[in-house]
């Protein structure tokens, strides 16, 4: 009767996740079967079964043509400064919810998190329209700086590629930091509050309890969070660039993604593009493994 039970449970349980392993299965491994597409000359409309097979020819062309070379080593570079600054900012959001729970009037406090979680839910061309009624040619930054006299011609802040990188940060920051707030906050709230009473017995300051008991308390909301990021260092997204993008900045604005995007859409090389979609699926899961096994190693547990 009890086998029975623990076997009824267990069918319930499976029930439970279904619709999500449907979901995953479908919108994450079948997509997989078009990195067939990197082995075939492919052009559109024609089927694939009609298009020639070449092999590793696109591999191979990556690394032969010099031309695409040098865009992919700027790619990369693109990629490697917008992600390395992410990753080395990375801390930030926690910083920001040990702040936001140590605001005492409720009511601010929500305020703050509502203002700073909202902009996550504005798509990137509302931020991109928000970015041009401030900074373009004829924004209210140039208007202004124009009406006090500090400027004689306008400043071309979106078409400037000097500071591109540090500008897109700055956005996604902006975008994302009361969002990536919330898991922080989170685990804030989940501290045993006996741990609070000791280090107040023991004369402890406000500033002492958070360096020595919420600090190690969300270290491991944050290695995990840091080693999912370190793992999908290349994959940088690309509605923000995309919109972002213009004739000035695009090469340094281009990461890996947009310039896969661009490839396929504006130049026509589909299989190109594929090919490098997979070389770049497959690095993200050997930094997964390699983060994870280091992971193991400093810390005795990872995510895999």
């Amino acid at each position: 009767m009890r086998i029975h039970s623990m076997r009824s449970n267990s069918i319930r349980k499976f029930l439970y996740i279904s619709p999500f392993m449907v979901l995953l299965a479908i919108f994450a491994y079948y997509p997989l079967y078009g990195w067939v597409y990197a082995f075939f000359d492919y052009m559109p409309p024609i089927p694939l079964s009609q298009a020639p097979f070449v092999g590793l020819r696109w591999f191979r062309s990556l690394v032969e043509n010099q031309v695409k070379v040098d865009q992919l080593l700027q790619v990369i570079k693109n990629t490697f400064g917008m992600s390395g600054l992410s990753i080395l900012f990375s801390w930030l959001p926690m910083i920001f919810a040990i702040f936001l729970t140590e605001i005492k009037a409720v009511r601010f406090r929500k305020f703050i998190q509502t203002v700073t979680t909202l902009p996550n839910f504005i798509s990137w061309v509302l931020v991109y329209s928000l970015a041009f009624s401030m900074f373009s040619s004829e924004g209210v930054v140039n208007g202004f700086l124009s009406q006090i006299g500090l400027i004689d011609s306008p400043v071309l802040f979106l078409q400037n590629s000097d500071h591109v990188w540090i500008t897109m940060w700055i956005w996604a920051t902006w975008k994302t930091l009361g969002w990536s707030a919330i898991l922080y906050i989170a685990a804030i709230m989940s501290i045993d509050e006996s741990l609070y009473e000791a280090a107040y017995v023991d004369g402890a300051t406000r500033m002492q309890v958070i360096r020595h008991v919420v600090l190690p308390s969300m270290l491991p909301t944050y290695f995990v969070l840091l080693m999912l990021q370190i793992a999908s260092f290349l994959n940088n997204g690309l509605e923000q660039y995309f919109v972002f993008q213009n004739a000035f900045n695009k090469d340094t604005i281009q990461v890996l993604d947009l310039y896969v995007y661009n490839l396929a859409m504006g130049g026509g090389s589909y299989s190109v593009s594929v090919a490098i979609s997979m070389l770049k699926s497959l690095i993200s899961v050997v930094l997964l493994f390699s983060v994870n096994g280091l992971s193991k190693m400093l810390r005795g547990e990872g995510i895999v």
